[in-house]
Protein backbone atom coordinates (compact mmCIF):
# COMPACT_ATOMS: atom_id res chain seq x y z
CA UNK A 1 0.00 0.00 0.00
CA UNK A 2 2.62 2.80 1.04
CA UNK A 3 4.83 1.75 -2.06
CA UNK A 4 1.84 1.86 -4.81
CA UNK A 5 1.26 5.49 -3.03
CA UNK A 6 4.44 6.18 -3.07
CA UNK A 7 4.69 5.07 -6.86
CA UNK A 8 1.74 7.49 -7.78
CA UNK A 9 3.52 10.24 -6.04
CA UNK A 10 6.13 9.76 -8.26
CA UNK A 11 4.25 9.74 -10.89
CA UNK A 12 2.41 13.14 -10.35
CA UNK A 13 6.13 14.04 -10.04
CA UNK A 14 6.59 13.21 -13.39
CA UNK A 15 4.52 15.69 -14.99
CA UNK A 16 2.26 12.76 -17.20
CA UNK A 17 -1.03 12.20 -16.39
CA UNK A 18 -2.06 9.46 -14.03
CA UNK A 19 -4.90 8.28 -16.30
CA UNK A 20 -2.37 7.97 -19.04
CA UNK A 21 0.29 6.12 -16.90
CA UNK A 22 -2.06 3.76 -15.06
CA UNK A 23 -3.25 2.87 -18.36
CA UNK A 24 -0.08 1.11 -19.58
CA UNK A 25 1.85 -1.13 -16.61
CA UNK A 26 4.74 -1.39 -19.51
CA UNK A 27 5.71 2.37 -18.17
CA UNK A 28 5.05 2.59 -14.81
CA UNK A 29 8.98 2.63 -13.50
CA UNK A 30 9.89 4.95 -16.30
CA UNK A 31 7.98 7.42 -15.00
CA UNK A 32 8.90 6.61 -10.99
CA UNK A 33 12.19 7.05 -12.30
CA UNK A 34 11.36 10.04 -13.76
CA UNK A 35 9.35 11.48 -11.11
CA UNK A 36 12.11 10.55 -7.70
CA UNK A 37 15.39 12.02 -9.70
CA UNK A 38 12.81 15.49 -10.28
CA UNK A 39 11.99 15.82 -6.36
CA UNK A 40 15.34 14.84 -5.22
CA UNK A 41 16.39 17.55 -7.69
CA UNK A 42 14.20 20.02 -5.85
CA UNK A 43 15.25 18.49 -2.50
CA UNK A 44 18.73 19.76 -3.33
CA UNK A 45 17.88 22.70 -4.19
CA UNK A 46 15.58 23.61 -1.35
CA UNK A 47 18.58 22.79 0.98
CA UNK A 48 21.35 24.97 -1.49
CA UNK A 49 18.63 27.88 -1.48
CA UNK A 50 18.66 27.71 2.46
CA UNK A 51 21.80 27.34 2.78
CA UNK A 52 22.87 30.43 0.60
CA UNK A 53 20.00 32.46 2.61
CA UNK A 54 21.21 31.56 6.01
CA UNK A 55 24.65 33.45 5.30
CA UNK A 56 22.31 36.49 3.85
CA UNK A 57 20.89 36.97 7.71
CA UNK A 58 23.46 35.66 9.64
CA UNK A 59 23.66 37.60 12.83
CA UNK A 60 19.64 38.39 12.96
CA UNK A 61 17.94 35.64 15.45
CA UNK A 62 15.56 34.78 12.56
CA UNK A 63 18.23 34.09 10.07
CA UNK A 64 16.93 29.97 10.51
CA UNK A 65 13.33 30.39 10.02
CA UNK A 66 14.16 32.59 6.85
CA UNK A 67 16.69 30.12 5.20
CA UNK A 68 14.28 27.29 6.26
CA UNK A 69 11.16 29.47 4.91
CA UNK A 70 12.90 30.78 1.44
CA UNK A 71 14.70 26.72 1.16
CA UNK A 72 11.01 25.53 0.57
CA UNK A 73 10.07 28.16 -1.79
CA UNK A 74 12.90 27.62 -3.78
CA UNK A 75 12.76 23.78 -3.84
CA UNK A 76 8.87 24.26 -4.96
CA UNK A 77 10.28 26.83 -7.43
CA UNK A 78 12.92 24.08 -8.91
CA UNK A 79 10.10 21.55 -8.70
CA UNK A 80 7.74 23.27 -10.86
CA UNK A 81 10.44 24.20 -13.25
CA UNK A 82 11.80 21.04 -13.67
CA UNK A 83 8.20 19.01 -14.22
CA UNK A 84 7.33 21.35 -16.89
CA UNK A 85 10.71 20.85 -18.43
CA UNK A 86 10.01 17.43 -18.56
CA UNK A 87 6.47 17.25 -19.38
CA UNK A 88 7.11 19.90 -22.05
CA UNK A 89 9.61 17.11 -24.61
CA UNK A 90 6.51 15.14 -26.58
CA UNK A 91 7.58 12.65 -28.55
CA UNK A 92 6.93 13.07 -31.77
CA UNK A 93 10.29 14.13 -33.49
CA UNK A 94 13.35 11.24 -33.65
CA UNK A 95 17.01 11.26 -33.45
CA UNK A 96 18.60 14.82 -33.68
CA UNK A 97 15.75 16.69 -34.03
CA UNK A 98 14.24 15.69 -30.88
CA UNK A 99 17.55 16.99 -29.18
CA UNK A 100 17.76 20.13 -31.24
CA UNK A 101 14.28 20.80 -29.86
CA UNK A 102 14.86 19.93 -26.38
CA UNK A 103 18.20 22.09 -26.34
CA UNK A 104 16.84 25.02 -25.07
CA UNK A 105 15.36 23.33 -22.35
CA UNK A 106 18.21 21.55 -21.48
CA UNK A 107 20.36 24.59 -21.21
CA UNK A 108 18.13 25.87 -18.93
CA UNK A 109 18.52 22.55 -17.07
CA UNK A 110 22.40 23.08 -16.69
CA UNK A 111 21.58 26.70 -15.62
CA UNK A 112 19.54 25.27 -12.93
CA UNK A 113 22.07 22.67 -11.70
CA UNK A 114 25.45 25.59 -11.69
CA UNK A 115 22.84 27.87 -8.93
CA UNK A 116 22.25 24.67 -7.05
CA UNK A 117 25.46 23.55 -6.58
CA UNK A 118 26.83 26.35 -6.14
CA UNK A 119 26.07 26.81 -2.60
CA UNK A 120 26.58 23.08 -1.88
CA UNK A 121 29.83 23.35 -2.63
CA UNK A 122 30.66 25.97 -0.55
CA UNK A 123 29.18 23.82 2.56
CA UNK A 124 31.45 20.52 1.35
CA UNK A 125 34.72 23.28 2.19
CA UNK A 126 33.13 25.14 4.21
CA UNK A 127 37.12 24.07 6.37
CA UNK A 128 39.13 25.21 3.91
CA UNK A 129 37.03 28.15 3.05
CA UNK A 130 36.87 29.16 6.92
CA UNK A 131 41.28 29.29 6.43
CA UNK A 132 41.08 31.36 3.43
CA UNK A 133 38.69 33.64 5.07
CA UNK A 134 40.74 33.89 8.32
CA UNK A 135 43.95 34.92 5.87
CA UNK A 136 41.93 37.40 4.32
CA UNK A 137 40.64 39.23 7.23
CA UNK A 138 44.04 39.25 8.97
CA UNK A 139 45.85 40.54 5.40
CA UNK A 140 43.36 43.13 5.46
CA UNK A 141 43.85 44.38 8.83
CA UNK A 142 47.61 44.68 8.30
CA UNK A 143 46.55 46.73 5.45
CA UNK A 144 44.48 48.76 7.07
CA UNK A 145 46.73 49.66 10.23
CA UNK A 146 49.71 50.65 7.72
CA UNK A 147 47.51 53.18 5.91
CA UNK A 148 46.04 54.61 9.15
CA UNK A 149 49.75 54.99 10.09
CA UNK A 150 50.60 56.06 7.12
CA UNK A 151 48.13 58.83 6.97
CA UNK A 152 48.77 59.75 10.33
CA UNK A 153 52.80 60.24 9.60
CA UNK A 154 51.44 62.55 6.36
CA UNK A 155 49.70 64.63 8.69
CA UNK A 156 52.23 65.34 11.93
CA UNK A 157 55.34 65.48 9.70
CA UNK A 158 56.55 68.70 10.98
CA UNK A 159 56.02 66.90 14.26
CA UNK A 160 57.52 63.86 13.97
CA UNK A 161 60.33 65.25 11.52
CA UNK A 162 61.29 67.73 15.05
CA UNK A 163 60.76 64.62 17.29
CA UNK A 164 63.58 62.70 14.99
CA UNK A 165 65.77 65.77 15.02
CA UNK A 166 65.64 66.25 19.01
CA UNK A 167 65.98 62.60 19.58
CA UNK A 168 69.20 61.97 17.02
CA UNK A 169 70.91 65.19 19.27
CA UNK A 170 69.72 64.02 22.43
CA UNK A 171 71.44 60.57 21.60
CA UNK A 172 74.38 62.41 20.12
CA UNK A 173 75.13 64.63 23.12
CA UNK A 174 74.49 61.68 25.65
CA UNK A 175 77.25 59.50 24.08
CA UNK A 176 79.35 62.60 23.80
CA UNK A 177 79.00 63.31 27.73
CA UNK A 178 79.12 59.81 28.71
CA UNK A 179 82.24 59.31 25.93
CA UNK A 180 83.43 62.88 28.29
CA UNK A 181 82.63 61.20 31.79
CA UNK A 182 85.12 58.42 30.86
CA UNK A 183 87.85 60.92 30.02
CA UNK A 184 87.75 62.79 33.03
CA UNK A 185 88.01 59.96 35.65
CA UNK A 186 91.07 58.83 33.31
CA UNK A 187 92.09 62.72 33.65
CA UNK A 188 91.53 62.12 37.26
CA UNK A 189 93.43 59.57 37.87
CA UNK A 190 96.47 59.85 35.94
CA UNK A 191 95.79 57.41 33.25
CA UNK A 192 97.73 59.04 29.90
CA UNK A 193 96.03 58.72 26.91
CA UNK A 194 95.20 60.53 23.50
CA UNK A 195 92.49 62.89 25.09
CA UNK A 196 94.30 63.16 28.83
CA UNK A 197 97.74 64.90 30.09
CA UNK A 198 98.15 61.61 32.26
CA UNK A 199 98.77 64.09 35.54
CA UNK A 200 97.08 62.53 38.74
CA UNK A 201 94.52 65.23 40.26
CA UNK A 202 91.65 67.38 39.83
CA UNK A 203 93.65 69.89 37.58
CA UNK A 204 92.87 72.39 34.59
CA UNK A 205 92.56 70.01 32.17
CA UNK A 206 90.27 68.05 34.68
CA UNK A 207 88.32 70.97 35.33
CA UNK A 208 87.78 71.87 31.50
CA UNK A 209 86.16 68.54 30.60
CA UNK A 210 83.84 68.87 33.97
CA UNK A 211 82.76 72.18 32.61
CA UNK A 212 82.08 71.13 28.60
CA UNK A 213 79.53 68.00 30.45
CA UNK A 214 77.85 70.28 32.38
CA UNK A 215 77.13 72.93 29.32
CA UNK A 216 76.19 69.70 27.37
CA UNK A 217 74.37 68.54 30.09
CA UNK A 218 72.25 71.73 29.94
CA UNK A 219 71.45 71.17 26.22
CA UNK A 220 70.23 67.17 26.92
CA UNK A 221 68.02 68.30 29.73
CA UNK A 222 66.08 70.82 27.18
CA UNK A 223 66.14 68.52 24.87
CA UNK A 224 64.47 65.76 27.10
CA UNK A 225 62.07 68.53 28.00
CA UNK A 226 60.87 68.98 24.56
CA UNK A 227 60.82 65.45 23.31
CA UNK A 228 58.67 64.18 26.46
CA UNK A 229 56.32 67.11 25.26
CA UNK A 230 56.15 66.56 21.77
CA UNK A 231 55.58 62.76 22.67
CA UNK A 232 52.87 63.41 24.91
CA UNK A 233 51.10 65.67 22.25
CA UNK A 234 51.66 62.86 19.79
CA UNK A 235 50.21 60.41 22.28
CA UNK A 236 46.82 62.40 22.42
CA UNK A 237 46.63 63.05 18.87
CA UNK A 238 46.99 59.14 18.36
CA UNK A 239 44.28 58.43 20.88
CA UNK A 240 41.92 61.46 19.43
CA UNK A 241 42.79 59.84 15.77
CA UNK A 242 42.09 56.06 16.87
CA UNK A 243 45.32 54.88 15.58
CA UNK A 244 46.19 53.46 19.45
CA UNK A 245 42.59 51.22 18.41
CA UNK A 246 44.69 49.59 15.18
CA UNK A 247 45.37 46.26 16.70
CA UNK A 248 45.66 43.16 14.99
CA UNK A 249 43.12 40.61 15.14
CA UNK A 250 43.68 37.87 17.64
CA UNK A 251 42.44 34.16 16.00
CA UNK A 252 39.30 34.02 18.50
CA UNK A 253 37.98 37.48 16.53
CA UNK A 254 39.20 35.73 13.69
CA UNK A 255 36.78 32.98 13.74
CA UNK A 256 34.27 35.01 14.52
CA UNK A 257 34.60 37.28 11.59
CA UNK A 258 34.88 34.09 9.46
CA UNK A 259 32.28 32.63 10.85
CA UNK A 260 29.37 35.62 10.30
CA UNK A 261 31.22 35.92 6.47
CA UNK A 262 28.37 36.23 4.18
CA UNK A 263 27.47 34.33 0.78
CA UNK A 264 30.03 36.95 -1.33
CA UNK A 265 33.06 36.50 1.18
CA UNK A 266 32.79 32.98 0.86
CA UNK A 267 32.17 32.47 -2.64
CA UNK A 268 35.04 34.66 -3.71
CA UNK A 269 36.77 32.24 -1.19
CA UNK A 270 36.13 29.17 -3.24
CA UNK A 271 37.29 31.15 -5.94
CA UNK A 272 40.31 31.68 -4.44
CA UNK A 273 41.04 27.98 -3.30
CA UNK A 274 40.28 26.98 -6.95
CA UNK A 275 42.16 29.41 -9.23
CA UNK A 276 45.98 29.66 -7.66
CA UNK A 277 48.31 27.83 -8.77
CA UNK A 278 49.11 25.56 -5.64
CA UNK A 279 48.97 22.29 -5.82
CA UNK A 280 45.47 22.19 -3.08
CA UNK A 281 44.47 24.63 -5.29
CA UNK A 282 44.47 22.70 -8.30
CA UNK A 283 43.05 19.14 -6.05
CA UNK A 284 40.05 21.60 -5.26
CA UNK A 285 39.10 22.75 -8.38
CA UNK A 286 39.35 19.35 -9.65
CA UNK A 287 36.53 18.22 -7.07
CA UNK A 288 34.56 21.45 -7.44
CA UNK A 289 34.26 20.82 -11.26
CA UNK A 290 33.01 17.31 -10.76
CA UNK A 291 30.56 18.43 -8.14
CA UNK A 292 29.55 20.79 -10.72
CA UNK A 293 29.07 17.95 -13.36
CA UNK A 294 27.55 15.75 -11.04
CA UNK A 295 24.78 17.75 -10.42
CA UNK A 296 23.87 18.96 -14.35
CA UNK A 297 23.98 14.98 -14.87
CA UNK A 298 21.65 14.58 -11.94
CA UNK A 299 19.33 17.58 -13.18
CA UNK A 300 19.51 16.60 -17.26
CA UNK A 301 19.19 12.91 -15.93
CA UNK A 302 14.97 13.00 -16.69
CA UNK A 303 15.60 14.88 -19.53
CA UNK A 304 18.09 12.54 -21.40
CA UNK A 305 15.87 9.55 -20.15
CA UNK A 306 12.77 10.62 -21.89
CA UNK A 307 14.89 11.80 -24.79
CA UNK A 308 16.43 8.38 -25.20
CA UNK A 309 13.99 6.01 -24.58
CA UNK A 310 11.46 4.89 -27.20
CA UNK A 311 7.91 6.32 -27.70
CA UNK A 312 5.94 4.18 -24.91
CA UNK A 313 2.10 3.59 -25.15
CA UNK A 314 1.29 6.52 -22.99
CA UNK A 315 3.43 8.79 -25.69
CA UNK A 316 1.54 7.42 -28.34
CA UNK A 317 -1.67 7.72 -26.42
CA UNK A 318 -1.31 11.92 -25.67
CA UNK A 319 -0.04 12.48 -29.13
CA UNK A 320 -3.12 10.98 -30.54
CA UNK A 321 -5.68 12.77 -27.88
CA UNK A 322 -3.99 15.97 -28.65
CA UNK A 323 -4.12 15.66 -32.26
CA UNK A 324 -7.57 15.13 -31.93
CA UNK A 325 -8.43 17.91 -29.90
CA UNK A 326 -6.44 20.47 -31.75
CA UNK A 327 -7.76 19.12 -35.13
CA UNK A 328 -11.66 19.78 -33.36
CA UNK A 329 -11.01 22.89 -32.71
CA UNK A 330 -9.22 23.72 -35.85
CA UNK A 331 -11.67 22.00 -38.12
CA UNK A 332 -12.99 24.38 -40.45
CA UNK A 333 -15.92 22.26 -40.97
CA UNK A 334 -16.83 22.18 -37.25
CA UNK A 335 -16.70 25.39 -36.10
CA UNK A 336 -19.61 26.46 -38.52
CA UNK A 337 -21.84 23.46 -37.88
CA UNK A 338 -21.14 24.63 -33.82
CA UNK A 339 -22.16 27.88 -34.96
CA UNK A 340 -25.39 26.80 -36.92
CA UNK A 341 -26.44 24.65 -33.95
CA UNK A 342 -25.92 28.00 -32.22
CA UNK A 343 -27.92 29.52 -34.65
CA UNK A 344 -30.53 27.53 -34.37
CA UNK A 345 -31.01 26.52 -31.04
CA UNK A 346 -34.29 28.43 -29.75
CA UNK A 347 -33.99 31.55 -27.18
CA UNK A 348 -35.50 31.69 -23.90
CA UNK A 349 -38.01 34.02 -24.63
CA UNK A 350 -39.00 31.24 -27.73
CA UNK A 351 -38.54 28.74 -25.57
CA UNK A 352 -41.06 29.16 -23.06
CA UNK A 353 -43.85 29.89 -25.60
CA UNK A 354 -43.02 26.81 -27.39
CA UNK A 355 -43.48 25.10 -23.96
CA UNK A 356 -46.94 27.34 -23.41
CA UNK A 357 -48.46 26.24 -26.58
CA UNK A 358 -47.12 22.71 -25.96
CA UNK A 359 -49.07 22.34 -22.81
CA UNK A 360 -52.05 24.48 -23.60
CA UNK A 361 -52.55 22.05 -26.74
CA UNK A 362 -52.09 19.12 -24.47
CA UNK A 363 -54.90 20.52 -21.77
CA UNK A 364 -57.37 21.25 -24.87
CA UNK A 365 -57.22 17.44 -25.87
CA UNK A 366 -57.39 16.20 -22.56
CA UNK A 367 -60.71 17.86 -22.39
CA UNK A 368 -62.19 17.05 -25.79
CA UNK A 369 -61.76 13.58 -24.94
Amino acid sequence: MISSRLQRFFWICSGTPLAMIEKYPTEHSKYSGIGATILFTALFAGMSGGYALYFVFAGSSYAELWSVMFGLLWGMAIFNLDRYIVSSIKKSSKGLKQFYQASPRLVFAVLIAIVIARPLELKIFDKEIHEELRARFLSDQKERIVKVQDSFRQKYSLELAQIKKYQEEYDQLSNGVNRLREELKAEVFGSRTSTTSGVEGYGTYAKNKEQVISVKQVRIEFLASQLASLQDYMNRQKAAEGINNQMMLSDEQLDRKAARAGFADRNWALGELTHSSNDKSQSSANAVYFITLLFIAFECAPLIVKLLSDIGPSDVDIRESESLIIKKLTDPSAIVRNRLGESRRPSVKNAGRITKRYFSNKRSTARKS
